[in-house]
């Protein structure tokens, strides 16, 4: 089984704190979606000579889940969104049913939208393509925090739409939160965790407002115009967000994702378990066993390349120790664990003595041949996961 990753770069605006590649050029859609529909083909033509995917002996890859994300996929017509899928099935498997008959499937598909994408009509379609899953990003309930952000949507859209899905048969929703911004108190975050508890959807996550370079939020900083929380008061915003989501019935799966019984993201989870997954578009990446490759992250030399029948990736080796090293920055993440009977012998060996102290101190336990991170150590899980990787 493998997950399938789709990147959509496209978007209306730019958020001053995102660093994912995206474009503001709509224009460009049909022939990026045209290009991703063939890459599809392509992978599935080519021999396994450079790590790249293949159907072997006419067997099909099977899929357990698919990710639409961005950028904002929603911004994408329905008729392209149906595309995608049309291709989805001609090269995976994965069936389109027509007519007003919703469609079907066991396997996860997730698209991310935004609120304001949200309508009437394009609810209904999702009712009729393999989409069974929508990943919203809300980030605040608080309308000033929002046009900070320099989101397209308010704070009451949010609720619209979550309104709008489920009266369109959508019953698996997750919505993105946001901690950590500038002058932000406690009891403002405290409000926007009620907000997304009331809307009763199925997981959550919630992230740290975070710096990366080269973003608009990242010029802000540097120029002094905003000035960012004290660790100790989002130490106190994630203890929080714990104990409202936890005693609201919400399984804490991952350092950042919380979801009702049986509504963990079968997706990102894949990421996080060792699982292959194929990403498809400008700049995305795949892991095909022991192989890691990615997309070019140019929308431009993305579609050329594929337009000439050529892949426009790179790939790395990943030999065991470099593997090990993932395995400990992913598996450690998730409530789960990292499994020790998958390890090697050395590397069992390696990682039991790196984490005797972190055990000792109560930063991690060890229970059936499993290591997770304490609840204590969540706060201080990145110096943990770096001190058991490998290093010879």
């Amino acid at each position: 089984m493998a997950g399938l990753y789709i990147h959509i770069p496209f978007c209306a605006s730019r958020c001053i704190y995102c660093g994912f590649y995206s474009t503001t050029r709509p224009e460009l859609r049909q022939r990026y979606v045209d290009a991703v529909c063939r890459e599809m083909e392509i992978r599935g033509e080519r021999l396994d000579v450079r790590g790249e995917w293949r159907e072997v002996r006419g067997e099909r890859i099977a899929l357990d889940t698919v990710y639409l994300g961005g950028g904002t996929p929603s911004q994408l017509t329905c008729e392209q969104l149906r595309q995608l899928f049309i291709y989805i099935n001609k090269v995976y498997g994965l069936s389109l049913t027509g007519g007003q008959a919703p469609c079907k499937t066991s396997c996860e598909v997730t698209i991310e939208m935004n609120p304001d994408d949200v309508t009437d009509e394009y609810a209904a379609v999702l009712q009729q393509l393999p989409i069974n899953r929508v990943s919203m990003g809300a980030q605040t309930f608080d309308n000033q925090r929002l046009r900070f952000l320099h989101r397209r949507h308010t704070a009451s859209q949010v609720m619209q739409a979550v309104n709008i899905l489920r009266a369109a048969g959508t019953q698996n929703i997750s919505i993105d939160l946001m901690y950590g911004f500038p002058g932000e108190t406690l009891s403002d975050w405290e409000h926007d965790i009620d907000a997304a508890l009331a809307l009763d959807v199925e997981h959550i996550s919630a992230y740290c407002l975070t710096i990366e370079e080269g973003t608009a939020l990242y010029e802000l900083m540097n120029k002094e115009k905003i000035i960012m929380n004290h660790e100790e008061l989002e130490r106190a915003m994630y203890e929080r967000l714990m104990d409202k989501l936890t005693m609201a019935g919400y399984e804490h799966y991952e350092i950042s994702n919380f979801a009702k019984p049986g509504y963990r993201s079968r997706h990102n989870s894949s990421y996080w378990h060792d699982v292959p997954y194929i990403g498809l578009g400008a700049a995305a990446h795949s892991y095909a066993p022991p192989y890691r490759l990615w997309n070019v992250a140019d929308i431009y030399s993305y579609m050329e390349a594929i337009e000439h029948g050529e892949l426009p990736c790179e790939r790395e080796f990943l030999d065991d120790n470099t593997h090990y090293n993932d395995r400990i920055a992913t598996a450690l993440r998730t409530s789960d664990g990292l499994d020790l009977t998958t390890l090697s012998k050395k590397h069992r060996s390696y990682c039991l003595k790196e984490a005797k102290q972190f055990i000792d101190d109560g930063l991690l336990r060890i229970d059936n041949e499993r290591i997770t991170v304490t609840r204590k150590g969540l706060f201080v899980s990145d110096f943990i996961m770096s001190s058991l990787m490998f290093v010879e």
